[in-house]
């Protein structure tokens, strides 16, 4: 009496197949965590320039030492704006996926760096 043939199974094939792309995925996700954070802090402390500097024109202005015309300063930056968005993102993405091979795990570990709190 011969023993029944064993299959391998389906879990055991996955686990195969993910353990060689797992350092890979692994890196990415960490690298794009650690980016997404990175980009949070960056931006706090723009926004936080920003905000300064609003403060110090402000206050000049208070002073007559400064005339600022904010109309021209808004029909200025509104174009850039609203053209710096859509093109600055796309191009954000293009620059920190370039030549990567795994894309797909660091942009999940982007987004999730970008949303993390702390």
């Amino acid at each position: 009496m011969s023993s029944p043939p064993t299959f391998p199974s389906p879990d055991a094939s996955i686990t195969e197949a993910l353990r060689s792309v797992l350092p890979d995925l692994s890196v990415g996700a960490l690298l794009g965590f650690a980016t997404g954070l990175a980009l949070r802090k960056v931006g706090r402390l723009a926004l936080i320039a920003l905000g300064l500097l609003f403060v110090a024109v402000q206050l000049l202005a208070s002073w007559d030492l400064l005339s600022v015309n904010w109309p021209r300063v808004q029909a200025l930056a509104e174009p850039v704006l609203r053209q710096g968005g859509e093109a600055g993102a796309a191009w954000l993405g293009r620059v920190l996926t370039a030549n990567l091979p795994f894309a797909g795990a660091y942009t999940a570990g982007l987004v999730l760096g970008l949303r993390a709190r702390g």
